[in-house]
């Protein structure tokens, strides 16, 4: 908390405790001078922040707060002066309070940032900064180790904690040659990494700087609230008047100025709007700042790409058309053994999936691989041959290789063994498992519709489109074409735009508001989003626009009700039926009550 804040909450409350003191010692005059002391520092410390406010063009509803303390003052009303100090200065620790529970999560994202890094330098290891590693470095990550870079396991294993990442709590089991990113927690033994990213690019720097932006965005409602404020200050102000001219009473006056101190519409907004975005980011989610939240609690319509986003975004094996007299499996671990020596990203999938099979793979001798074409070389006794049609039929002085029907959207991998055609493993983009549900809960959560947007082939995109019957789908997209998609979907309401790739990064920019997956997305898309998935899963994206909505009704259910029970409980002043005093604790709870609701928002 800000110990300005808490100075002047104890200034105030020692002030009404001492005249107290004094009071029931029969010193009366020393019991005013306690009470208007003390409301004359909290005046004082609130004309300096009054005026900065003004210097920076903002008007705020503090000046209520200044104008009660000064009638108090002024019509030599002490006692109440010095409780609308204490009233006031225990509403900034109130907001305080609120504010550093609804940022917690984002806090703690920023806390847990590495600092230092174990760098092995000459066979020895010495401590150094973090912006100090380069790709290549290799660094001891000890059991209890922030992740300082992103980086690959040398050897061995660790078991590792991505929850500040990605909102899992279940601990990952990473092996040799993982991708491990940066933020992650070491749990077990300690490993070696070799860095592959500087600490600045990195996954967790780029998470800090989002959390960065996501604290110093200012919501559009909040900026609603900062122009609404004179208008609560001329409502406040004509009741209290009214007031006055009715009855010639000042302390009217003074009650109906007391119990408009200080303001639910200042309060629940921003506690509210952030609370939102801390729920957020403990979901995997980091949203860039209040608009982002306001923006996805109101959008109608989600424009989204499909490599990468609905699918994988990476050929998966989904059969094999073995010749006769092979077996599948033997088929795909011969495959498998040999794209060991590559590292095409089709290679790696296929020996993926001879892992999934738990199928025993050899170590190849002599590989060669031609780029873009295929690989050879010897598996145990075998020769094998891995690549396209064109690759393999040129090694076995063939025409063409016979082969099943295709599928829409499948490559097929030749694969030859002893100088034989052996089959095919078919591979393809599949969808993912968890799409469907995703986005029937889109729906659920006020998505009126649905459009795929993708560069691929329409024959593979309306395939996908139709499985998940969606509104609308196009397909052989240019980057611009996705943008032109984009602006022209306005028309149906707040657009949201979910991608991964770097051809995505115009169309993410262009929508109101734009969601990267983060997880495994280019770094482009990331900059140019207003919202980083950091999981890869796309029930984060309803979970997001889920939260977004729920934050952005409890903000406007406090303002309503919060300004609702001020308006009526300063007329009930101004009749005369609330003291100073009263006032001055009615709406005490009124704020509290306000700011209990908003914090509803982080559960």
């Amino acid at each position: 908390m800000n110990p300005g804040k808490i100075l002047l909450s104890l200034v105030s409350a020692s002030g009404l405790v001492l005249g107290f003191a004094a009071g029931w010692a029969g010193r009366n005059g020393l019991a005013e001078a306690f009470w208007g002391g003390a409301a004359v520092i909290v005046l004082a410390a609130l004309l300096i922040q009054i005026l900065k406010s003004l210097g920076r063009g903002e008007f705020g509803l503090d000046i209520v707060a200044a104008l009660s303390m000064s009638a108090a003052i002024a019509f030599g009303e002490n006692l109440a002066a010095a409780v609308v100090a204490l009233m006031y200065a225990g509403g900034q620790l109130l907001e305080d309070y609120a504010s550093s529970r609804a940022t917690a999560e984002m806090k703690a994202l920023l806390d847990r940032a590495p600092k230092t890094a174990l760098r092995y330098r000459d066979g020895e290891l010495e401590s150094c900064g973090i912006d100090d590693l380069r790709p290549g470095d290799r660094i001891l990550v000890r059991q209890g180790d922030i992740v300082p870079a992103d980086g690959r396991i040398l050897a061995g294993g660790a078991l590792l904690d991505l929850s500040a990442l990605t909102g899992e709590s279940v601990p990952v089991k990473a092996a040799a040659e993982h991708e491990v990113p940066s933020g992650a927690l070491s749990l077990d033994m300690a490993f070696d990494l070799v860095v592959t990213k500087s600490a600045a690019e990195s996954a967790y720097s780029a998470i800090v700087r989002l959390v960065r932006e996501a604290q110093t965005a200012k919501a559009p409602m909040v900026r609603l609230a900062d122009r609404y404020a004179i208008w609560f200050l001329l409502l406040t102000v004509m009741i209290a008047a009214a007031a006055y001219f009715m009855s010639g009473d000042r302390l009217r006056l003074l009650a109906v100025l007391v119990v408009a101190t200080p303001c639910p519409l200042i309060l629940a907004v921003p506690v509210a709007i952030i609370a939102g975005i801390s729920r957020a980011a403990k979901q995997g989610v980091l949203l860039k700042g209040g608009p982002v939240l306001e923006a996805m609690a109101k959008a109608k319509v989600l424009v989204i790409d499909k490599t990468g986003t609905l699918t994988h975004g990476r050929a998966e094996l989904t059969g094999i058309d073995a010749q006769p007299g092979w077996k599948a499996d033997d088929i795909l671990s011969l495959a498998a053994s040999l794209d060991q020596a590559s590292n095409h990203a089709m290679a790696q999938s296929i020996v993926a999936a001879a892992h999934l099979r738990h199928l025993k793979l050899t170590q190849p001798r002599r590989a060669r691989e031609t780029a873009g074409e295929g690989i050879t070389g010897w598996v145990g006794q075998h020769r094998v041959h891995v690549g396209g049609d064109g690759f393999v039929r040129r090694l076995l002085k063939r025409k063409h290789l016979p082969r099943g029907a295709a599928q829409t959207g499948a490559v097929t991998v030749a694969v030859a063994v002893d100088g034989k055609h052996a089959g095919h493993l078919i591979m393809a983009d599949t969808l993912r498992d968890d799409a469907p549900a995703a986005l029937s809960r889109l729906r659920q959560a006020g998505i009126e519709r649905i459009v795929l947007a993708s560069g691929d082939s329409r024959a593979v995109t309306e395939k996908i489109g139709g499985a998940l019957r969606l509104d609308d789908v196009r397909a052989e997209l240019t980057p611009a074409g996705k943008v032109d998609i984009v602006i022209a979907e306005r028309r149906h309401g707040t657009v949201l735009m979910a991608g991964d790739g770097v051809n995505d990064a115009p169309a993410l920019a262009a929508a109101d508001v734009g969601i990267a997956m983060g997880a495994r997305g280019s770094a482009a898309s990331a900059e140019a989003a207003d919202a980083v998935l950091l999981v890869d899963r796309l029930e984060r994206i309803a979970d997001a626009v889920e939260i977004s909505r729920r934050a952005r009704k409890i903000a406007l259910e406090s303002v309503i009700i919060g300004l609702g029970l001020s308006v009526v409980a300063m007329v009930v002043a101004a009749l005369g039926y609330l003291s100073v005093i009263q006032g001055a604790l009615l709406q005490e709870a009124i704020d509290l009550a306000v700011i209990l609701n908003a914090l509803r928002a982080l559960r």
